[in-house]
């Protein structure tokens, strides 16, 4: 197809949009200021829904925005007024937010000329593309997953004007911080530009997450006051310190909402082919949000593609993580791990190598797809969220499914001979509780949502530790923080990829929010004066010894065998006596404690000992000739002589003796 969007030139602009059923399509041009419409001139067909027109004598810098006629009938899906200005689909930049009002929203005739409420689209001529590298990132590494405008807000080394900003990632102070931690890959959540649900300004918030889009490329002008190459140039400093960048994109729908939302791009310029329907017309809503895109359309596949690459020609970007995923592998409303875009994107040239990870989930029929994507996309792992969390809560009968977790998950991603885990395991994320709130509330807390409380999350698998919410209770303050330790060192102990929520290495609290999307003030601000210093020592040296352990980070499924070379068997399970797990273990419903016992070729053990049981125990682990334990993290100062605390996850490692390195020699 031909190009769509704006094409600078140096003799004008080319100005090009799709639509398989308007009658008419216009560009409409703006004073630089964006308030005043200077012209508005008529794109012409130019066949298969391509409607363009060279404009002479424009140059870079031009706002404009498309306007569209044609049937007005929504209840059969048809919503063309042309007096909706429309953001281009393939806008790169735009001068402002967006902001809701209701007469974006307005029925033909009713609503006036909406110019005045929409931010113009600016025309430009993209950057030259940057020279193709691999990914930094790779499977079984840390993604530290942030909010772009929360993570920085209230960073005391930042300078001000910068705060919540993209560019302030790339800043010392958090490239410092984030190498401490030891990530991987920073996943920024959505920075393209979203609109408010129109919910939430008669109660006073705004959208705070950005899981809300309207168009797929243009960045928000709040966090990326500096376009697209803010966004390459803070790629580009963390990636010379070796941490990569992986967008979290919004393609399974858009802030237009349902039949009662807002005008403002797909759905005035063609609704029935960028959003799916149902027979009898109704929008389909897979998301909970009230549209859907249908991403099985040829033409929306092709916007999907070109926005990926966009990223990865202009910002040098890692990869994507695709949030409710199913929604881009639904053919016909019907998901297929084999769908055209699916396979499209990890077969094209220029995303092939890049970083794939779905939210397997989404609210369709049968939209639970956990384990269902084909390699290359790892996978948002809920399973292990949940399991680890009933383990640490005290559930019965949780040892067998919490080592099934730690080993990556075979009985999910095993499947057809696969041979390496797709996982991504989290325990928080940035939906649900903090980490910190796992372990102090027992039930949600959202009254500041403005919905009563009834918005979020029911069951979240947290306790509280004997009160609910803050207390002064120095009792329940150290068990909290023994729990924290103890969430965080299981995470980092875990096979395959790993994801980190920022802040949650701190301790940062929603005071028991599950569902902050509207909180843009302190309860999503990151308190970066009242981090918890020792969690986050705690934290860089799980993160120390992930990078020294590769077992840890392996991403191939454990065995029970020796490895090729070896005869140490990549894995045991054994129970605080040094005995293996026997079946009536594993069936023992009273069971918090267990050893996983990684081997690493003809190196070294590495045991992780996890007690899951309040009370303290003594653990035993089998010698071996030669070698000896010892502390993996030193700061634990572990002492097998010694019983270990309840609720803890602690490592030892066995180091070859003085003797056994001398006869092995240099």
């Amino acid at each position: 197809m031909t190009q769509l969007g704006a094409t600078v030139t140096p003799e004008g602009i080319r100005f090009a949009a799709w639509s398989s059923s308007a009658r008419r399509l216009w560009v409409s041009i703006f004073d630089d200021t964006g308030a005043r419409e200077t012209d508005r001139l008529e794109l012409q067909p130019e066949g298969e829904g391509v409607h363009a027109l060279f404009v002479a004598g424009l140059a870079a810098g031009t706002c404009y925005g498309f306007r569209a006629d044609g049937e007005y009938a929504p209840e059969r899906g048809l919503w063309f007024d042309p007096d909706k200005l429309l953001t281009d689909p393939y806008a790169v930049e735009i001068d402002r937010p967006y902001q809701h009002h209701w007469r974006l929203a307005a029925r033909r005739n009713e609503g006036a000329d909406t110019a005045p409420l929409m931010p113009k689209t600016i025309a430009r001529a993209q950057p030259k593309p940057l020279p193709a590298k691999p990914p930094l990132f790779q499977p079984g590494g840390l993604i530290y997953e942030l909010n772009v405008r929360s993570f920085t807000r209230l960073h005391p080394d930042v300078p001000e004007a910068q705060r919540g900003t993209i560019a302030a990632l790339a800043h010392p102070a958090i490239v410092e911080h984030l190498k401490k931690i030891g990530v991987s890959a920073v996943e920024l959540m959505p920075v393209t530009a979203w609109v408010d649900e129109r919910h939430l300004p008669p109660l006073g918030l705004s959208n705070a997450w950005g899981y809300n889009p309207v168009t797929f490329m243009a960045l928000d002008p709040r966090l990326a006051p500096g376009g697209i190459a803010e966004l390459r140039d803070t790629v580009g400093v963390l990636r010379r310190v070796g941490i990569g960048t992986i967008l979290d994109l919004v393609f399974n729908h858009t802030g237009e909402s349902d039949r009662l939302g807002p005008t403002l791009s797909l759905r005035g310029l063609d609704n029935q082919a960028y959003y799916r329907s149902e027979q009898d017309g109704r929008l389909a809503n897979d998301t909970g949000t009230g549209n859907t895109i249908a991403c099985d359309h040829p033409v929306v596949r092709d916007m999907v593609l070109d926005t990926l690459r966009h990223f990865v020609r202009h910002a040098g970007v890692d990869g994507f993580r695709f949030d409710l995923a199913p929604v881009l592998g639904r053919v016909d409303g019907v998901f297929d791990p084999a769908a055209p875009l699916l396979e499209t994107i990890a077969g094209d040239p220029l995303l092939a190598d890049r970083v794939l990870i779905a939210e397997p989930w989404d609210i369709g029929p049968n939209g639970y797809q956990l384990g269902n994507f084909r390699p290359p996309y790892l996978e948002w792992n809920d399973r292990y969220r949940d399991d680890v969390r009933r383990f640490w809560r005290g559930d019965a009968g949780a040892v067998g499914a919490l080592a099934t977790r730690l080993a990556g998950s075979s009985d999910v991603f095993g499947r057809e001979g696969q041979s390496a885990s797709r996982t991504v395991n989290f325990i928080a994320a940035h939906d649900g509780m903090t980490l910190a709130d796992i372990v102090a509330y027992e039930a949600k807390h959202n009254q500041a949502n403005g919905e009563k409380n009834r918005d979020g999350h029911n069951e979240n698998l947290s306790w509280n530790n004997g009160v609910e919410g803050e207390t002064s209770d120095k009792a329940i303050a150290e068990a909290r923080s023994h729990d924290r330790f103890a969430l965080l060192a299981t995470l980092f102990a875990s096979r395959g990829t790993i994801m980190l929520t920022a802040g949650d290495e701190f301790g940062r609290t929603q005071g028991g929010n599950n569902n902050a999307y509207a909180q843009d003030n302190a309860i999503t601000w990151l308190d970066w004066a009242g981090r918890d210093v020792g969690l986050v020592a705690h934290v860089s040296a799980l993160a120390a010894l992930r990078g020294a352990v590769p077992a840890l980070s392996d991403t191939r499924f454990l065995t029970g065998e020796p490895p090729d070379g070896s005869d140490v068997p990549d894995v045991a399970w054994l129970t605080e006596t040094g005995a293996p797990l026997g079946e009536a273990d594993w069936n023992d419903g009273s069971r918090h404690r267990l050893v996983m016992l990684l081997g690493d070729g003809e190196e070294g053990r590495l045991a992780v000992i996890v007690n899951g049981d309040r009370r303290q125990c003594v653990f035993t682990l089998p010698a071996r000739q030669g070698f000896e334990w010892q502390p993996a993290v030193e700061a634990q100062a572990v002492d097998l002589a010694w019983p270990l605390p309840g609720r803890s996850v602690s490592f030892m490692i066995e180091r070859r003796t003085a003797k056994a390195r001398a006869r092995k020699g240099p």
